[in-house]
């Protein structure tokens, strides 16, 4: 059987803890700042966590990692 392919995108976009949960980049930090409110500007700098009902997915579209 061959190995299962990880999907370009989601490599990019996601990496692994230690525990084995996927974090991301929140969007919304690019351009258009200015009217953001500095409370919601400083809520998108951490990284967010994949939620749990998602998590069979991320393991289709990362088989090796999570």
């Amino acid at each position: 059987m061959p190995k299962m392919k990880t999907h370009s995108g989601a490599k990019k976009r996601f990496r692994a803890t230690g525990t084995g949960k996927l974090k991301y980049r929140k969007p919304g930090q690019r351009h258009l700042l200015t009217g953001m409110e500095p409370k919601k500007g400083r809520s998108l700098r951490k990284p967010g966590i994949v939620h749990s009902t998602d998590m069979g997915r991320m393991k289709q579209f990362m088989p090796y990692s999570v």
